[in-house]
């Protein structure tokens, strides 16, 4: 999420008119890599970083040069319990004390404030009184169940973390926020959306349930019926991430229509229903800024060629997930024309008994999971195929009995995992 807090605090500017905001943030956070500032602690199989941390001796370099320059603090308690910003810190992370004191301390000034782990929202009244130019409020992890009025009135808002929070409802008020941009409630108990949601022309991020439910997306829902949240929706045409679940065949065309809308895509799932259930994307046309697709449910039979080669122009695309698809051979060829794909899962969703990686296939493909395919019997790998494959992966393949032919062709592999095979 720090990349998203850069662009909602305005760090990152457009200079180069082919990459994408999100592009420059990755790239500069690569760069605090390449030169040590930040140590990867983990990262996912299409080469993004999921975890990171900071020496402790870089660490407080950077925080005294946070204060030096009134950029920011950190303040993790003290012995009277209170918290004082020094020289006009235009951002503060609070991790304990007495929120009151920022009021008599000043509060005007904040840009952005991270309040862990609090059990009163009573406590942030009187600083979001007196926090007008507040752009960032993140709350992660606070034992709080409503959100104060007065959040509703800091027109300058862009980021709202509620990230991990017991916050069961939005009120209508939320549309009054029109400057936000994103809003993280990921793992937190929001059950539904209020209506006054769709004003919010300038949204760019809205994570709303269990963060582990696929992989690094966000499971997206609401309390009213799908096909009219669906044509609400599509109002936010700044998204750039969004995950639909509970979709059935009968809410096909309105979620196509929905996400023709959103051309800034970069994150897309789709969960149907039931593993049953059919989707039907005959017309869909994906954003070419897309680079995480995950789908669940099966795909149209007849027309699942044509649109798997419509995905032609996806050069962005580096992270492929489907489920139950009912992809057999001749489909499964059709995936190749993903030249920029780096990780690829299909759980579920090969139905053939024989797969084939043909020369120049998938070449910058690093991870390949193959789970659940009842009757794939046959691997076949020319010479060519897949030759950046790092991780190889065939679990629970039971009519799978000998290794693919031509895996003497992978020079880059690392881990071979055979399991119920």
């Amino acid at each position: 999420m720090i990349l998203r807090q850069w662009i909602a605090a305005g760090f990152i500017r457009e200079k180069e008119e082919n990459r994408t905001l999100e592009e420059l943030a990755e790239g500069y956070f690569a760069e605090l890599v390449n030169r040590s500032l930040l140590q990867v602690v983990e990262s996912n199989h299409a080469g993004r970083l999921k975890s990171y941390r900071m020496h402790d001796v870089i660490r407080l370099l950077a925080l005294n040069k946070a204060r030096e320059e009134c950029f920011g603090e950190v303040y993790n308690g003290s012995a009277d319990g209170t918290v004082s910003v020094q020289c006009g810190a235009r951002r503060i992370s609070v991790q304990g004390g007495n929120l009151q004191q920022l009021r008599r301390s000043g509060a005007t000034h904040l840009r952005a404030q991270h309040v862990f782990e609090y059990n009163n929202a009573d406590f942030l009244k009187p600083i979001l009184t007196s926090s007008n130019l507040l752009s960032t409020l993140d709350l992660q992890g606070s034992h709080i169940k409503m959100l104060p009025n007065e959040v509703f009135n800091l027109f300058n808002l862009r980021y709202l973390g509620l990230r991990d929070t017991d916050i069961e409802c939005l009120p209508e008020a939320v549309g009054r926020l029109q400057n936000l941009e994103v809003l993280d409630a990921s793992d937190a108990n929001l059950m539904y959306l209020p209506k006054s949601i769709v004003k919010l022309q300038k949204f760019r991020y809205l994570y709303l349930m269990a963060s582990n439910t696929w992989q690094d997306c966000v499971l997206l829902s609401a309390s009213k019926p799908l096909p009219e949240f669906l044509r609400e929706v599509r109002a936010l045409t700044e998204l750039r991430t969004f995950t639909v679940c509970n979709v059935r065949s009968e809410h096909s065309s309105d979620l196509t229509n929905a996400i023709s809308k959103m051309s800034h895509l970069v994150h897309l799932g789709i969960a149907a229903a039931a593993e049953s259930a059919v989707l039907r994307f005959e017309g869909l046309y994906l954003p070419p800024a897309l680079s995480w697709l995950g789908l669940a449910g099966q795909l149209e039979k007849t027309s699942m060629p044509q649109l798997l080669s419509s995905w032609s122009h996806l050069d962005s695309l580096t992270c492929l997930t489907l489920g139950f698809s009912n992809i057999d051979e001749e489909a499964f060829s059709c995936l190749s024309v993903l030249h920029g794909l780096r990780s690829l899962g299909l759980m579920k969703a090969f139905e053939g008994k024989r797969l084939d990686f043909y020369a120049g296939s998938f070449p910058k493909l690093q991870f390949l999971h193959i789970w659940g395919a009842a009757q794939l019997s046959q691997v076949g790998i020319e010479k060519g195929a897949m030759r950046n494959l790092v991780v190889l992966l065939f679990m629970y393949c039971p009519e799978l009995k000998f290794l693919p032919d031509g895996i003497e062709y992978l020079r880059a592999l690392e881990k071979l995992r055979l399991e119920d095979t």
